[in-house]
């Protein structure tokens, strides 16, 4: 089958750890037309791999704020928390070539042993200067078996080893035009894939759902775009082919920084308590 004869299939995947903003209407609103223009399916996945920030009042709130915008969804909701063996397996695979060791490092002696002036990753967090990295053999499997807190690395300069690349990734404007890119996954260094607390983490979460969903299109904002170098070379060591990708410009508040619910930003629902509609939603968005 040929690719132009696949469905396209898109998915908006939110994390409940906070209520709705207007930035992520405009996510949805995007993905809801590029899914319409592609005459596609459009998914709903809730991240919810954080045991701690996700809740169950807000993935409901999650599902009511975009029923309530207009937005519908095909096939069931995928959650993140119900898929922790597949992350777990996916895992495995790296760990038992080589391309994953265990990091004992909290965050604070990140921060320490990076130095006063760190080289950065993508995100502005200091790159790992590989501690753990060095561990001996002995080392590492005395720890695991004293059953120290521990979260996964990638080994970037082995993952880079294995699989050189370039890896390239497509991606569209607004217009569907289509350009390309050569991902540069070193600047992320040896990034963390898997949390002390779950066998997972954003990125590795992603990249298995996204090829398990038969994601063609990924659409999300260009805060994430850096991300997608990392992602492309995990999908290469998985052996995952790539979606298309669209980064949209991010909704602003007042102040010019980006909407977050960090940040409090109002919520869709503190909209909606204040009477605005839908309607009235899309047009300030301009999805009229």
């Amino acid at each position: 089958m040929s690719e132009a004869s696949v469905p396209a299939r898109l998915r908006f995947a939110p994390s409940p750890n906070g209520r709705l903003h207007l930035g992520h209407a405009y996510s949805a609103l995007v993905n809801e037309t590029f899914a319409a223009r592609l005459g596609g399916d459009l998914c709903l996945r809730i991240e919810d791999i954080d045991p701690v920030r996700s809740r169950p009042e807000l993935i409901a709130a999650i599902e009511e704020d975009l029923a309530w915008l207009g937005i519908g969804f095909s096939g069931a909701v995928r959650r993140q928390s119900e898929h922790l063996p597949a992350y777990r397996h996916a895992l495995e695979s790296l760990r038992s070539r080589g391309l994953a060791y265990p990091c004992f490092c909290s965050r604070a002696a990140v921060i320490e042993a990076a130095g006063p002036v760190p080289s950065r990753d993508p995100d502005g967090a200091p790159l790992y200067p590989g501690t753990c990295r060095v561990l001996s053999d002995e080392e590492r499997a005395a720890r695991l078996a004293a059953g120290l807190p521990h979260g996964w690395r990638l080994d970037m300069a082995h993952a880079l080893t294995r699989s050189p690349g370039p890896h390239r990734f497509r991606c569209l404007d607004a217009d569907h035009a289509e350009t390309s890119h050569v991902a540069d996954p070193v600047r992320w260094g040896d990034v963390l894939i898997a949390r002390r607390d779950v066998p997972t983490s954003y990125h590795l979460s992603v990249v298995i759902d996204d090829a398990v969903q038969g994601i063609s299109h990924v659409v999300r904002g260009a805060d994430l775009f850096a991300s997608t170098d990392l992602h492309v070379l995990l999908q290469a060591l998985l052996g995952y082919d790539g979606p298309a990708y669209h980064h949209h410009a991010l909704v602003l508040g007042p102040d010019g920084m980006k909407l977050a619910k960090s940040r409090g930003s109002e919520s869709l629902g503190d909209l909606r308590g204040q009477g605005v509609t839908p309607a009235e939603i899309r047009r300030r968005l301009g999805f009229a």
